[in-house]
């Protein structure tokens, strides 16, 4: 929500009005126009901040003067620790999460099997260039993966969008061809590569030169694109990529890759119909083009297999991982077989791929996930937490759809008609912050919940309990 409004300063009124007199001298008035748009904003929005304590107030006031505006923050927290599902801020005030830092942190906060896990290998060595030499928590990692996953081949990297261009790399190198399809809503990333698959924002790619990407539209079924209804439609919006893309813009020849996540991530975590997938992948199949599942965020048990795309009984030819990988330490992974991945020495590589920290913390946490059964539990959590919301959604017409799968769930916000509200989305997003309730935006008007996979179902009633809190007092 603030994205639009570029950055906000945190500093009391009187600090920002004292800040924006004195710096008139060395501003444009381009630039001093934005900053008065941002301090109104601020003013209109200054009782968040009272919900958080003089340390946060002053670090905010010194980062937003600092770091660059390209970030965006929906409301003034400032972490200091956490444990399990909570987050502590440096105030000492006390947060439920349901964000895990962005789908990250899967095996929860200070996770002891992590912490001691990176302990021994920081007494060890940091890092080693594995691009050039061997070491053994990367190659452990890889057996572990290849254990879950069941691909033969691991290419490490640091990033989600660091897997996505490794695997549109591989695809063009193996295939020969210099184009892909992509659909609507998806996110792959901001580098260049990811972001001509991304089609998210269109803030996100103006401006910007892309690699040829022909979009086509995802099964979002609540608000189908094609005006269709499931199951009469047949899965038509999959099928358009062979009646209408192979036909008219794009030949399978000419193809090198679809790209597509098993979850609409950022997008508004949209769940498509067991069909959609099989579709895909048998329309690859058919013309001779590679599946690449986006499971950056859907990976690591999100939705309860190892795999989201487990759940639709489906095999990508190549994966993509990060987020939860690391348990909060950076690294990715792009995962094929080996008839794929045969690309000589040298084709592609980077410095940090395979770090050492990052490989222990990525073990570690995923035997611990493993040994918890965290695929039921997801499952068990996952179906408990969309009935409390579907109660919710009776009592509350502005929400106007659940759903999910494991814990990968979203609540669409809706205006009368049923047709988007993000203003009213953010509102409840803000209003549960001040009740202490970490949640984060995604699509046109979806709150996402995306908890550590540990949370406890009293951790996950008392955040629900204080979400339908901040429902009442958003919708007054």
């Amino acid at each position: 929500m603030w994205e639009e409004g570029g950055t906000l300063d945190y500093d009391e009124p009187e600090k920002l009005e004292k800040r924006k007199d004195s710096n008139k001298t060395e501003r444009t008035e381009n630039t001093i126009k934005e900053l008065e748009k941002e301090f109104n904003f601020f003013e209109q929005e200054v009782g968040l901040l009272d919900t958080v304590g003089p340390k946060a107030r002053e670090i905010i006031g010194q980062d937003c003067n600092m770091v660059s505006a390209c970030v965006a923050r929906p409301y003034p927290l400032v972490v200091d620790r956490a444990k399990g599902s909570v987050v502590k801020d440096i105030d000492g005030k006390e947060y439920i999460d349901f964000v895990a830092g962005i789908a990250v942190m899967n095996a929860g906060y200070s996770n002891p099997e992590v912490k001691a896990a990176i302990s021994a290998q920081l007494d060890k060595m940091v890092h080693c260039g594995y691009g050039d030499f061997f070491a053994e928590p990367p190659l452990k990692l890889a057996k572990k993966l290849r254990q879950l996953s069941g691909y033969s081949r691991v290419f490490y990297c640091n990033s989600g969008a660091e897997s996505v261009e490794a695997a549109m790399k591989l695809a063009l190198w193996k295939t020969k061809r210099q184009n892909f399809i992509a659909f609507y809503n998806a996110f792959h990333g901001r580098t260049l590569g990811a972001l001509s698959l991304t089609g998210s924002k269109v803030r996100q790619k103006e401006h910007f030169p892309t690699i040829r990407t022909v979009h086509t539209h995802y099964a979002y079924c609540y608000r189908c694109p094609m005006k269709l209804d499931y199951p009469s439609c047949g899965i038509e919006c999959a099928k358009q990529i062979e009646n209408l893309i192979f036909r008219r813009e794009l030949s399978p020849e000419d193809t090198a890759a679809v790209f597509i996540e098993p979850v609409q991530g950022e997008g508004g975590y949209i769940v498509p119909p067991l069909e959609f997938h099989k579709e895909v992948r048998k329309i690859c199949t058919d013309n001779d083009v590679l599946l690449v599942a986006d499971e950056v965020q859907t990976g690591c048990f999100r939705t309860g297999p190892f795999l989201a795309m487990e759940n639709f009984d489906v095999r990508a030819d190549i994966t993509c991982l990060a987020k939860a990988l690391g348990a909060g330490l950076p690294i990715g992974a792009m995962l094929a077989d080996s008839h794929l991945m045969d690309w000589p020495p040298g084709v592609h590589s980077n410095t940090f791929g395979g770090n050492l920290l990052s490989s222990a913390s990525a073990l570690a946490s995923l035997e611990f996930l493993e040994k918890e059964d965290t695929e039921n539990h997801v499952r068990e959590m996952g179906v408990h937490i969309r009935h409390r919301l579907r109660e919710l959604q009776e009592n509350f017409p502005c929400v106007g759809d659940v759903r999910g799968l494991g814990l990968m769930i979203g609540a669409e916000i809706v205006k009368p008609d049923e047709s988007i509200d993000p203003i009213l989305r953010d509102r409840i997003i803000r209003e549960a912050f001040k009740d202490g309730i970490l949640l984060l935006p995604c699509g046109d008007s979806v709150i996402r919940f995306s908890p550590p996979l540990v949370m406890t179902d009293e951790e996950a009633d008392l955040g629900l309990d204080k979400f339908e809190k901040a429902l009442r007092r958003a919708v007054r």
